[in-house]
């Protein structure tokens, strides 16, 4: 019937007549012919039997007349509603309207782990809040792996999400890179921590310091470090029972998190106990509320109570970072909401450097159109710079003449061939060649002389 996004491997449609469902399915379809994640995601989708989790409806090939080859398809439960971030914008939550959420996605992680497998890209858009009642649902299990599974991905990270990889990913890493290192095997830790990282993310309205090596503030993740602010230290309201538990799914000590299902079950106890001070709304909203020209309201992001403004250019940065890092450590030349949803946040704000099948970064309803693989096979460079990119100045120019302005921002032709140019790296499409985002030159540290580190040698 319609697209509802696309990713670096898959579009989304909304479709219908599934043998023996009456409704609409999200409908996931390959962007290359023969892709072996869809194989791998619809096999992981048939283990998982929860609530909080879409139910696989069907999984196959599809062939358009007049290709030789076919395309992989996967077909799910629909589920309408929003984003996780986008229904805490609009809600403004209570603590304890946290808590429940939070157990919920628990106990889904806690049947994922149950059957051999691990998620690898939860975070707040890959969760789905049904607009009908209320449930959560963790969604996008393109990034997914299980026990027996075939390895698809190249080191030195599995799929993923940088803000949201773990410490010990992180240490993982040793410079320069060797291609015949193995890569990080993320297991139901990792999963428990980017659980916690979707919970600050949504409570304080942004993230704390990464622990990946080339954010200056990643100190606070080694194992003796005083790791990130508390929730209730960064958002006055937050109960404390609810930072206390985040802050334990967050531990730079793996052992320390617990498993999804101890935290499922202190998750609901708190919600139980918690005091009055757990159904205060986490967020303020603005009043009067704002309206445009036609005099028609305007949407309102509700900030956190005791917010800290982190530069958005910190998180592009850090994409970046990772992005044109991937491509030196690769050899190359140097130089984001649940599919099934709606995506309804503001482009830059959601996450990016994801590599999984459904993410929708880049999405934007689109007029209804025959599903094609190729519809949606080019990832074109955006039509506007990412958050934290270098941009033109007002001649048009870019600050280095190896950097090439696209679209007002600053552009970096990458020495691959198009059909490595993944979306899944930053990497985009333009006239035909590869493009990753120029960043701004590392601002040097103000804490004084650097100290040797672990990623200073191999």
């Amino acid at each position: 019937m319609e697209r509802r996004g696309w990713g670096a491997y898959g579009a989304v449609y909304r479709a219908f007549r599934v043998e023996g469902v009456p409704g609409p399915v999200a409908l996931k379809l390959a962007l290359h012919p023969g892709d072996e994640r869809f194989a791998r995601e619809g096999e992981l989708l048939s283990r998982i039997r929860h609530p909080s989790v879409p139910r696989l409806v069907a999984r196959g090939s599809w062939r358009q007349p007049g290709d030789i080859l076919s395309t992989p398809y996967i077909a799910m439960e629909w589920i309408e509603g929003v984003s996780l971030y986008e229904w805490a914008r609009v809600q403004c939550p209570s603590s304890r309207q946290v808590l429940h959420a939070l157990a919920s996605l628990a106990r889904a992680l806690e049947a994922t782990h149950a059957a051999g497998g691990v998620h690898r890209d939860v975070k707040g858009d890959n969760v789905l809040v049904s607009a009908a009642d209320g449930q959560v649902f963790l969604t996008d299990f393109g990034s997914g792996h299980y026990l027996g599974a075939a390895t698809l991905t190249s080191p030195p990270f599995p799929p993923g999400t940088p803000h949201y990889r773990s410490p010990e990913a992180w240490r993982s890493v040793r410079l320069p890179f060797q291609a015949s290192a193995p890569p990080y095997a993320p297991g139901p830790a990792d999963d428990v921590f980017a659980l916690g990282m979707t919970a600050y993310r949504l409570v304080t309205d942004d993230y704390p310091p990464t622990p990946a090596p080339m954010d200056e503030e990643s100190h606070i993740w080694r194992p003796e470090g005083p790791g990130p602010r508390p929730l209730h230290a960064v958002n006055v309201r937050c109960c404390e029972e609810l930072s206390g538990l985040v802050c334990r799914m967050i531990s730079v000590h793996p052992e320390a998190r617990g498993s999804a299902r101890e935290l499922a079950e202190a998750l609901e106890q708190a919600a139980r106990r918690a005091g009055p001070k757990a159904d205060v709304p986490l967020f303020a909203r603005e009043e009067p509320q704002p309206v445009d020209a036609r005099g028609a309201p305007r949407h309102v992001v509700p900030r956190a109570a005791g917010h800290t403004a982190r530069s958005w250019l910190t998180a592009a940065s850090l994409g970046g970072a990772v992005v044109l890092g991937a491509a030196w450590l690769l050899s190359a030349h140097p130089g984001e909401e649940a599919a099934q949803g709606h995506a309804s946040a503001p482009e830059d704000e959601k996450d990016g450097g994801t590599v999984a099948v459904g993410d929708t970064a880049l999405t934007a309803p689109v007029s209804p159109r025959a599903p094609s693989a190729w519809s949606a096979i080019s990832v074109d460079v955006p039509p506007r710079p990412l958050p934290g990119q270098q941009r033109v100045d007002t001649s048009g120019r870019c600050p280095s003449r190896t950097q090439v302005p696209i679209n007002g921002g600053c552009w970096t032709k990458l020495a691959v061939s198009m059909k490595d140019c993944d979306a899944s790296f930053n990497y985009y499409e333009y006239k035909g060649a590869c493009y990753g985002p120029a960043l701004p030159p590392a601002r040097p540290s103000t804490s004084g002389p650097a100290e040797h580190s672990e990623y200073d040698t191999p």
